[in-house]
């Protein structure tokens, strides 16, 4: 999936990862994809919460070697 922007935020624990992601939402255009890796386990639910809060839709999320991956489109 094509990312306009990635933000790592791995070895973060809540609730940066969050904190994180909504300071680089603010920085992209409506429509644009960013691209969250954290490894913070509670950030599945974290950011599908706050995506759905936001207005923003959360196109895609996998796990790989420990680390979460995110995409969201900036609503």
């Amino acid at each position: 999936m094509n990312s306009t922007k990635i933000l790592d935020a791995k070895g973060l624990a809540c609730p940066m990862p969050i904190v994180k992601t909504k300071k680089a939402m603010k920085e992209l255009n409506t429509g644009d994809i960013l691209e969250i890796h954290a490894t913070d386990k509670g950030a599945k639910s974290d950011l599908t919460a706050w995506a759905k809060s936001g207005d923003h839709e959360l196109l895609q999320s996998e796990e790989e070697a420990d680390v979460l991956k995110f995409w969201i489109k900036k609503g």
